[in-house]
């Protein structure tokens, strides 16, 4: 008899386990994370789905646009946590390698990972599949030996000349410390004074000075009536060319999507007829799903730019001034 109470415990116990796991694996299929919702998401107890958490998504999309502009590094992630009062369980500053997690964790665009595999979820992502990507590529350049940083390539390199020597002029990037520790940042323009027969006076200039000397000399650029009449005949040109353009992107993105869809049964067909092993099936499925991802946004992103196009004016007809009838001037330009 006790034999027999033990048989049926363990049937139990196994029946339960199995339907547990069949549940979890259809719980997937829908794309549902069943799982604790990593930080930037909440559990909802009502729905049994994850749901965006308001209060600290928009610190996880901002460490995100911070770590992508590649400026910044892990620490000083972990220490924009803190100062956002996000923190580890302990109530600890998030580590570096859990910062390291959080960035590179797929669940953020969309994709979560579950047994090691990839699955496409069916909730709101926080960031860009785009956006995760940058910061994917700016932690693998980070991981590399640093080598040392070179001067960084201003705006008006190349383009402007000295007027005494006849050299070309460079820009250097200067940064100004006060004793409270506060930081200024200039960029100088000067004549590379490389000049052999001649010794250049010029001296250097700040760079917001040159914005405005250039910018007082596009203001007084301006053109014809009948170029102007061109220009907007031109522009409505390139707002149906502009409109083909996206609808034929779309439609040839759609039929990639459809292509990979196709390569994804027929790789879970090989998989299960064991003619490709397990870890083959998870990284050519998570190729697969990634390219899927970021194929849909860039669908997503042409038609709303289509659609910011047909509603606002196209782009490059607020150059044009049309206040005098006899002469269109253009607006002043910002340079970076």
């Amino acid at each position: 008899m006790l034999n027999m109470a033990f048989g049926q415990s363990k049937y139990y116990v196994d029946s339960l386990s199995e339907n547990t796991k069949r549940g979890l694996r259809q719980k997937i299929r829908r794309g549902e994370y069943p799982s604790l919702a990593p930080v930037g998401y909440i559990n909802d107890s009502r729905t049994k789905t994850v749901v965006v958490d308001k209060k600290t998504a928009p610190i996880i999309r901002r460490a995100f646009e911070l770590y992508a502009k590649g400026d910044q590094t892990l620490q000083g992630i972990g220490e924009y946590f803190e100062r956002n009062h996000l923190v580890a369980k302990n109530g600890k500053r998030i580590h570096i390698s859990r910062a390291t997690f959080i960035l590179s964790n797929p669940f953020y665009y969309g994709h979560f990972r579950y047994n090691q595999e990839i699955y496409e979820g069916k909730y709101e992502p926080i960031v860009a599949k785009k956006l995760w990507d940058t910061v994917q590529e700016v932690m693998k350049r980070k991981s590399r030996p640093r080598h040392k940083q070179k001067n960084e390539p201003q705006a008006y390199c190349g383009l402007l000349s000295c007027a005494s020597c006849g050299m070309q002029v460079t820009g250097e990037y200067r940064v100004k410390t006060q004793l409270n520790g506060t930081q200024h940042f200039y960029t100088y323009y000067h004549c590379t004074k490389k000049s052999k027969t001649q010794k250049c006076p010029e001296p250097c200039i700040r760079q917001e000075s040159l914005d405005a000397q250039i910018s007082s000399l596009l203001q007084k650029v301006s053109l014809s009536a009948d170029w102007a009449d061109y220009l907007n005949m031109r522009l409505e040109q390139d707002k149906v060319e502009s409109a083909q353009s996206v609808s034929a992107l779309v439609v040839e993105n759609e039929k990639r999507i459809k292509i990979i869809a196709e390569k994804l049964q027929r790789l879970l067909d090989g998989y299960l007829d064991q003619d490709i092993d397990k870890e083959t099936y998870r990284a050519e499925k998570a190729k697969l799903l990634s390219e899927k991802k970021s194929l849909e946004e860039e669908i997503s992103r042409s038609r709303s730019k289509q659609k910011h196009w047909l509603i606002s004016s196209p782009p490059g007809r607020g150059i044009i001034n049309t206040g005098e009838p006899a002469k269109l001037v253009l607006e002043s330009c910002v340079f970076a």
